[in-house]
């Protein structure tokens, strides 16, 4: 799976961060979400270090990162300087921003804190944080979110992850997807072994403890082009949070992926990369 592939890590005095890197170019620098790890990208390194230094990152807390102990390590203000220091301790003043899920919403807030050094911003299956707060006020999207007020409690969230084998991971990957063989067994069991990590879990967990200090904030204009791409059979955001984007990005695309799951680079790569390659190409 990773013939040309080089893992690293990169040490601030903040946080010692691990990722993993193919090609040479300009910086493609990819977020994944929840609960993933730099290996949900495994169909997009490939394609653009062609033309690109890909860096797929473990987010703080996940996998190989190290791990905080203190909740309020995983506040979005922490998420986004470790992604600045990311980009500048590769040497670089500016990349191409990708990331999904919770790592979409990082990427939104790192073009409006740091928006020099997002030259395109492409996000997947995760609204403008405006539009995911307000979706949080209407009945159907806090259905759909209600894991989010459970993973809020102490203690009861790690032990249900943890039964039966992690046994989530089986439901929450496979059960959810349009086409069920998106994920081999090996590709579960890498996801199992990542959150089995001592500490892993927990601090995962944290990402959500923290989420509604975001809520609050302003939000400018983004210059940058950005690319939303949508699964639309995603069973935890619905498509209705993608409207009204505009008003936040004036350079703005969606491009919607009908009977895909919310794992959508990993259960459509080709069609994702058609879509990315498109973009980039513009």
């Amino acid at each position: 799976m990773e013939p040309n592939w080089t893992h690293g890590t990169l040490t601030s005095d903040r946080i010692t961060l691990h990722y993993v890197t193919q090609g040479e170019g300009p910086l493609m620098l990819f977020l994944h979400g929840f609960p993933e790890f730099w290996y949900s990208w495994r169909h997009q390194i490939p394609e653009f270090a062609q033309d690109h230094k890909v860096v797929a990152v473990d987010l703080r807390g996940y996998n190989e990162s190290e791990k905080p102990a203190d909740p309020a390590a995983y506040r979005m203000s922490e998420l986004v300087q470790d992604v600045k220091d990311v980009i500048t301790g590769l040497g670089y003043d500016q990349c191409v921003l990708v990331g999904h899920d919770w790592g979409g919403a990082i990427a939104w807030s790192v073009a409006e804190a740091f928006p020099a050094l997002v030259s395109r911003l492409i996000v997947l299956n995760m609204p403008h944080p405006a539009r995911f707060f307000e979706g949080l006020r209407t009945p159907q999207q806090l259905l759909r979110s209600a894991y989010i007020f459970l993973f809020q409690l102490p203690v009861l969230p790690e032990f249900l992850f943890q039964l039966g084998d992690y046994r989530v991971f089986d439901q929450t990957l496979r059960e959810t997807t349009v086409n069920k063989a998106a994920f081999t067994d090996a590709d579960v069991e890498a996801y199992k072994n990542a959150f089995a990590r001592p500490g892993a879990l927990t601090a995962a967990l944290n990402y959500y403890r923290n989420l509604f200090q975001a809520a609050a904030r302003s939000h400018p204009v983004l210059e940058m082009p950005t690319l939303l791409i949508w699964g639309e059979d995603d069973l935890y955001l619905g498509k209705e949070l993608t409207y009204a984007t505009e008003q936040y990005v004036r350079d703005f695309q969606v491009q919607y992926i009908p009977n895909c799951s919310h794992w959508v680079q990993q259960e459509q790569p080709q069609l994702v990369n058609q879509t990315i390659r498109a973009f980039l190409s513009r």
